[in-house]
């Protein structure tokens, strides 16, 4: 399903997105080793279970905010959008543990017509993650640059 263009979003529209991920120990290890992550809050589990509040391993945040925002894509950018702008007023208000499915909704929040190409805008986007108990583990605002649809783009 192709994602929607920059005319089909609607300010206040929230999408409850259908894809769900469980997050396992290997994501986890993986991604904190392939971005050269050496934290031990999430590649040490004798350290979380000795040394930490959560005694157990967190998952890398940077691994939450990137599926949060990939669940999204499916049903808002994908063959869509021009590319990313920016992400601001990222939080992670819970952590998210091996085993924890994540879910997410977006809203839409803001947009604009480009000042520079008569093709496209700007949406501004509010991606929630929630886990599978429904504590909010992420939030980011993200802009994405955006294709009007074809009808739209002859219209103008």
């Amino acid at each position: 399903m192709p994602g929607l263009y920059f005319d089909e979003f609607r300010i206040g529209q929230t999408i409850e997105h259908e894809l769900r991920r469980t997050v396992t120990e290997m994501d986890n290890m993986l991604f904190s080793n392939m971005t050269l992550n050496p934290q031990p809050l999430h590649i040490d589990r004798h350290f979380c279970e000795t040394q930490t509040e959560w005694g157990q391993p967190l998952v890398n945040s940077i691994f939450t905010l990137g599926l949060m925002i990939g669940i999204s894509v499916n049903d808002t950018t994908i063959g869509t959008t021009i590319g990313n702008l920016g992400m601001s007023e990222v939080k992670f208000p819970h952590p998210l543990f091996h085993g924890d499915t994540v879910n997410v909704t977006t809203e839409i929040v803001g947009k604009r017509e480009s000042r520079s190409r008569s093709d496209a805008g700007i949406v501004e986007f509010e991606h929630k993650a929630f886990n599978q108990k429904g504590d909010l583990v992420a939030v980011c605002r993200r802009q994405a640059f955006m294709k009007k649809s074809p009808n739209a783009t002859l219209e103008a």
